[in-house]
């Protein structure tokens, strides 16, 4: 990592923004360190193997930009955006990732994230994303702004039929109505627009809160509370 230095003419050491890299890839996350590292406007202050890692170097690094891989084991990269948003609001977090389906897409933005790049953006491309979010625009790929758009303007989800049972959250709910109807963790990711770990979580969260032992008995709950017609 390179070490605040001078910058561009008319640029000063406080003007570099301070970017923390998280991918699970040694290869990657190491290549894309040395990418951004050649970038007089940008300073490289960390990087981190797993969304766990990142929270911890946040605290200490403080870098302007996270750029986050979506996928990751453990916590995935929607979760991390979404903490970073409830716990680091003054860091901004842009989505690098292969993955372009509307799940990570929509979830990652919906969670917090500012920008949103595939991993065949150019080494400009990505250097003027990562200035741009750290400035508090918001950057999308071409290939996927369609679909952000599409989801804009979808129809709002209807509210559920029933009050939130045993004092399960609205979100909760849904996760609990969508066991009910046999949908695994990935299906319910995708319906919501959530990461898959999230959807992991909060199932674990729904069993928890109603003492149930496993997703059948979840489904059986649910099924006793909106029977089918």
């Amino acid at each position: 990592m390179k070490a605040a230095g001078p910058g561009p003419p008319g640029a000063d050491a406080a003007a570099l923004v301070r970017v923390l890299v998280v991918d699970d890839q040694l290869l990657v996350r190491r290549g894309l360190v040395k990418l951004l590292e050649l970038e007089p406007a940008l300073e490289v202050v960390g990087e981190a193997a797993s969304g766990e890692a990142a929270l911890h170097l946040i605290r200490d690094r403080r870098p302007d930009v996270v750029l986050v891989d979506a996928r990751m084991p453990g916590m995935d990269g929607i979760e991390l955006v979404a903490r970073l948003a409830a716990e680091q609001p003054g860091v901004r977090a842009l989505i690098l990732t292969t993955f372009d389906d509307d799940e990570y897409v929509v979830g990652g933005l919906r969670a917090g994230a500012r920008g949103y790049l595939l991993k065949d953006a150019s080494p400009e491309e990505l250097a003027d994303a990562v200035v741009r979010v750290a400035a508090g625009e918001t950057v999308l790929a071409p290939a996927v702004t369609g679909r952000v758009v599409a989801a804009l303007r979808a129809p709002a989800a209807p509210p559920p039929e029933a009050a939130a049972p045993d004092g399960l959250s609205a979100r909760e709910t849904e996760v609990l109505r969508l066991v009910g109807a046999g949908a695994t963790n990935r299906e319910i990711a995708a319906r919501l627009f959530i990461g898959e770990g999230t959807a992991r979580n909060h199932v674990s969260s729904v069993l928890r809160k109603l003492g149930l032992r496993d997703r059948t008995q979840a489904a059986l709950y649910a099924a006793e509370r909106w029977p089918r017609p």
